[in-house]
């Protein structure tokens, strides 16, 4: 020391002491409080910024379309494509009706498909053949894998699944009789498998949800709310799971669309929409719809949309 003293003097030797007990609990009490913040959940501080979700944008247009799924109304969906919720919970004692589009024979039964049944506002084709990649992959045959994933999936987390076919039939069945299948089975969700046939260039999925309906036997008053909550909920897994993109071409970018076209969804009872898992015309989605690995993720993501719907 400079004063040649062996000890510092007393009185700094006590300052030297007040500052270190101090430095020590102003410690402790930061410790404490990042603690009790752990424990409430905390973790950042107050009025941090979250990054918002996107959606990816569409012009809204609408094609005409093919294999008699006809021009609907313009999509109104909201589009809430949040991915959250329970996709894991059980569905012991749920029963979930899933509908393989068109039929992979339909195509040698041209005369009894083409006949017109009632929808409850038109008349339309029992069936159609479906559309099917430029490479002759066939809309039907993508319907029935993923359905079947699908059910394996939902049965696993103990759901009761229906279907209205399962490669058990010469043709069809006619679009009624799927809505009449889920009607029969009391489904708590029913859900409609498809691929779309439009132009290349579209690309992405799109759900559809039924709009309100009341002529003849059909009346969807009682669906149009939760055909939307269920239609949102496998919108939204969708997403989450495959990594695809709302569609560029129907519903503005939301993925949702509303129809009152389809007789499908005109006379069901139960909540039910369709999903069109993307554009078979479209090169770049093709390639997801004949692979067996999208495929599988396709199935996962609609049956946690489903069970989602069903468990929230």
């Amino acid at each position: 020391m400079s004063n040649g003293s062996p000890f510092p003097p007393p009185r700094r030797l006590r300052g030297t002491i007040v500052l270190a007990v101090l430095a020590a609990v102003l410690v402790a009490a930061g410790a404490g409080y990042l603690v009790l913040q752990s424990l409430r959940g905390g973790g950042a501080p107050p009025g941090a910024a979250h990054p918002a979700a996107s959606a990816s944008a569409g012009d809204g247009h609408r094609p005409d379309r093919k294999d008699g799924k006809g021009d609907g109304s313009p999509g109104n969906g909201s589009g809430a494509h949040s991915g959250k919720g329970n996709p894991h919970g059980s569905l012991k004692g749920k029963t979930v009706l899933i509908d393989p589009g068109h039929n992979t024979r339909n195509h040698d039964h041209v005369r009894e498909i083409a006949r017109l049944v009632n929808i409850g506002n038109d008349r339309k084709e029992c069936d159609t053949t479906g559309t099917s990649t430029d490479a002759g992959y066939a809309e039907a045959s993508f319907t029935l894998d993923v359905a079947r994933r699908a059910r394996t999936i939902l049965r696993h987390q103990g759901a009761k699944v229906v279907f209205t076919q399962d490669g058990d039939r010469p043709y069809g069945p006619c679009v009624d009789e799927r809505a009449a299948a889920g009607n029969r089975a009391h489904a708590d969700a029913a859900i409609s498998i498809h691929a779309d046939g439009s132009a290349v260039g579209n690309r992405g999925f799109h759900v559809i949800l039924p709009a309100r309906v009341t002529a003849g036997a059909a009346d969807t008053s009682a669906i149009v709310a939760p055909s939307r909550q269920l239609g949102e909920r496998v919108a939204g897994r969708f997403v989450a799971v495959t990594g695809s993109a709302p569609s560029n071409y129907i519903g503005g970018g939301t993925g949702l669309d509303v129809r009152s076209d389809l007789g499908g969804l005109n006379l069901s009872t139960v909540p039910k929409v369709f999903i069109e898992c993307g554009n078979m015309r479209d090169p770049k989605d093709a390639a997801h719809l004949t692979d067996a690995a999208w495929r599988q993720k396709a199935a996962r993501g609609i049956s946690e949309g489903i069970t989602d719907f069903l468990t929230s």
